[in-house]
């Protein structure tokens, strides 16, 4: 009697029937369906990629699988599905072993279909077809990129480097949930080594390019011989050692696909006998083994490059960028490395007071103004050109040779600032006559993504830090025209005990939450996968010490960054707005901060207004708060700005910036004003209060009576101001913008129109937020 066992078609079938069941889970939580188990929420998308990773074999049917329902949701407008399914859709094609070009083809012609949707489907699609082409024709290539930059290796054809700075401040996290993070990224950064990396990008490419005809385990093994043989796995990879014979053929495999992708008419044939000659060159020295192909296999994705920081300093997140962009003493120690950072700080101070004193200053100069007259020895600011059209021209050269000026680096600062409403820059006029030389641009090879784990508060903090680097910057161009800067914020509430609570009046975790809830409305994708992690960090890091407890946590919250710095590029801009706060004491200079989420002012109930006014008698109709002054800027129909002045009595305020939905304007103050009334009746006079509410942008509230009130900022207590009479809020600008302006103004008898240049340039500062989707209306 025969038995039947079930052939490669059920088998198949069966794992398409789970991959797709588990793709329709994934759509009916965008829905808002939730899994009947709670603990599974965020975790889907996840395990659907995991569950790829054990058998990359059946990536095609994955990729399939989501094409249709792109292609479903197209026909049905169910537009909200779009988004996760082509990020879902990417991050498996950059993963799987190998793709057919009819599958490519088919995604790639799906992405040119949104270029006809609004924004951000026609953004995302645009992005992706870009990739897809490259793929289609360079097979591998966005792995092999992505590693490199990722890890950080030596490249001349793809120089580009990225890492990971997530911080947290010890304040508002627990001790428990600091500890777990730092255990589990340094975990993450030496469980590889960068000559593992290069053998997992050649494995990756040559596989990629040559599909089933690819022995990846004879692959694997002689690879596997070299690094052993070299004692590379245990040795640092750039301390002066000859290159490696892995070290050539990952430089050979990279050359191959660059060149290949920068090609106008790139042919996918040439690029595979390419790679199948290195790959034969590779596997020349082994001896041939008899064992057959195991078909497709997979090749790890490595974690990428990741830093944990406790935020303690202010400036820290600036010193960690320079350090990022130029390693000050690698090998010397902490001590000299601060004062390597403290001379940096010092040279920008005396490049500013240099500047400014040759501005004051009048030079007496000696030289003619002729560049025949110049000594051999002098400086040829141009190209030389030949004896007679030299002898035919004459040139001015300046008598005082400057340092640059901040002015004269401003194209760099307008290219820091990520926002929408930039403008491409002016070209600079010049002076007739004087040929220029072209200079060739500084490009961004560094790209620094910046996680932040907290609630709003920390997000305060780096709308403070932000505008300092921003300041910093335009004073002395440094890491702008070096440096891509990315934002990403995951939120993680702290426990009860965490020493800097939040002020009594915002002590839920929903309201120390509200960036998180806003993007979470504004992007669905970014609620599932993203906002999530707000109770999970805190159970997974206070769970006790288990087998289970490292599996999760290792793989789960490390791979879920990941995946959100590497597919989350559409930005969300937020208003970082200025408050200038005045005391009491006439003594004490008015102070300047900016803030992100809210501003809240509150009555101070110590000091009376006796004390305040000894001359004004206390009567029982003044009551409770204090007589407020309020002038602000309303915004009418016809978009004309208009003057409102009111005044009444109040016991406190809110100013918040985050909208309740995402069809309200985020470049908007929604003012909370605690209005007190009197009232009469048979009994007397009593008082209520009632919420005046306003919107604006620009608003002046001032103390009539000079009765002190606390401001905090932000939520948080560090950032209180006490003993206020007067505050004055508006949209924060721009710091090049400000320098640019004011120089303009000198010129100029009154103040007009930004002319010249300033009217190309970002005239407010926003803080961009990345997300999956940006903003979906």
């Amino acid at each position: 009697m025969l038995c039947c066992n079930p052939g490669p078609a059920m088998e198949s079938a069966e794992v398409e029937s789970d991959i797709l069941r588990r793709v329709r889970t994934l759509l009916r939580e965008l829905d808002g369906h939730h899994p009947a188990c709670q603990r599974d929420r965020g975790m889907l998308r996840w395990t659907l990629h995991k569950k790829i990773d054990q058998n990359p074999s059946n990536s095609p049917i994955l990729v399939r699988i989501l094409v249709k329902e792109l292609e479903r949701a197209e026909r049905g407008d169910y537009r909200h599905y779009i988004i996760p399914l082509l990020h879902t859709l990417m991050y498996a094609l950059i993963k799987a072993p190998c793709i057919s070009d009819e599958l490519c083809s088919r995604v790639y012609d799906f992405c040119k279909k949104l270029l006809t949707l609004p924004k951000p489907f026609c953004t995302i699609g645009l992005d992706y077809a870009a990739r897809l082409k490259m793929e289609r024709t360079t097979p591998g290539m966005l792995y092999q990129r992505m590693v490199i930059s990722e890890q950080s290796l030596r490249s001349d054809p793809y120089p580009y480097q990225e890492k990971i700075f997530i911080f947290a401040d010890p304040e508002l996290l627990s001790e428990a949930i600091c500890k777990a993070l730092l255990t589990d990224t340094e975990a993450a950064r030496v469980s590889q080594s960068p000559r593992a990396c290069m053998c997992y990008v050649i494995t990756h490419t040559v596989q990629a390019a040559l599909g089933e005809g690819c022995d990846l385990s004879a692959l694997r093994t002689r690879l596997q011989h070299l690094l052993l043989h070299l004692g590379a796995l245990t040795a640092p990879l750039w301390q002066g050692m000859p290159s490696s014979e892995v070290e050539h053929w990952f430089q050979e495999v990279v050359m191959a696909v660059e060149c290949t992708g920068s090609q106008v008419a790139a042919d996918r044939g040439q690029h595979v006998e390419r790679l199948q000659s290195i790959y034969s060159a590779i596997l020349s020295s082994s001896p041939p083994g008899d064992a057959p192909l195991e078909g497709l296999q997979g090749t790890p994705l490595p974690n990428p490059n990741i830093s944990f920081h406790l935020w303690t300093e202010d400036d820290q997140l600036w010193k960690e960028l320079v350090l990022f962009i130029r390693p000050l003493s690698q090998s010397c120690e902490p001590d000299r490395l601060s004062q390597d950072l403290d001379n940096f700080e010092i040279q920008d101070i005396i490049s500013d007071c240099e500047c400014c004193e040759q501005t004051r200053f009048s030079v007496l100069s000696t030289d003619s103004g002729i560049e025949r007259d110049l000594p051999p020895s002098a400086e040829e600011p141009f190209a030389p050109c030949s004896a007679d059209t030299e002898q035919s021209r004459l040139h001015r050269k300046g008598g005082i040779k400057k340092k640059p000026s901040p002015l004269e680096s401003v194209a760099f600062l307008q290219t820091g600032c990520n926002g929408p409403g930039t403008k491409p820059a002016a070209k600079v006029q010049r002076r007739v006559g004087i040929p220029t030389e072209p200079t060739a641009p500084l490009l961004r090879l560094h790209t620094a993504r910046i996680v932040l784990l907290g609630d709003d508060r920390i997000l305060g903090r780096l709308a403070q830090a932000y505008h300092s680097l921003r300041k910093r910057e335009t004073r002395r161009v440094f890491l702008t025209p070096r440096l891509n800067l990315q934002f990403y914020y995951v939120p993680v509430t702290g426990q009860p005990g965490t020493p800097a609570a939040a002020n009594p009046s915002a002590t839920s975790p929903e309201e120390l939450c509200e960036v998180a809830a806003y993007l979470g409305r504004a992007d669905p994708w970014y609620e599932s996968n993203i906002n999530t992690l707000c109770h999970m960090i805190p159970k997974l890091a206070t769970m006790p010490s288990s087998p289970s407890k490292h599996l999760m946590t290792d793989l789960f919250i490390t791979d879920v960054i990941a995946y959100y710095v590497r597919m989350g590029a559409q930005p969300v801009c937020f208003q970082v707005y200025a408050v200038k706060v005045f005391f009491s004491s006439s003594a004490q200079e008015p102070a300047e901060d900016v803030f992100l989420t809210e501003l809240c002012a509150q009555v101070q109930d110590s000091i009376s207004s006796r004390e305040v006014n000894p001359t004004k008698k206390k009567t029982t109709l003044d009551g409770p708060g204090i007589d407020l002054t309020v002038t602000y800027r309303k915004v009418v129909v016809s978009d004309r700005a208009k003057e409102v002045s009111l005044s009444l009595r109040s016991t406190g305020l809110s100013m918040k910036a985050i909208p309740a939905n995402t069809a309200e304007d985020l470049a908007c103050l929604n003012v909370n004003i605690t209005e007190v009334v009197r009232i009469n009746n048979l009994s007397g006079r009593s008082f209520s209060t009632v919420a005046n509410k306003l919107k604006t942008c620009n608003i002046k509230i001032r103390s009539t009576e000079q009765r002190p009130f606390t401001l905090c900022l932000d939520k948080d207590s560090r950032r209180t101001y006490r003993s206020v009479v007067s505050l004055e809020v508006s949209p924060c600008l721009e710091p090049s913008y400000c320098l640019q302006k004011s120089r303009t103004m000198k010129f100029s008898l009154q103040e007009a129109e930004d002319v010249g240049l300033v009217k190309y340039m970002p005239k407010s500062l926003l803080l961009p937020i990345n997300t999956f989707a940006g903003v979906i209306q």
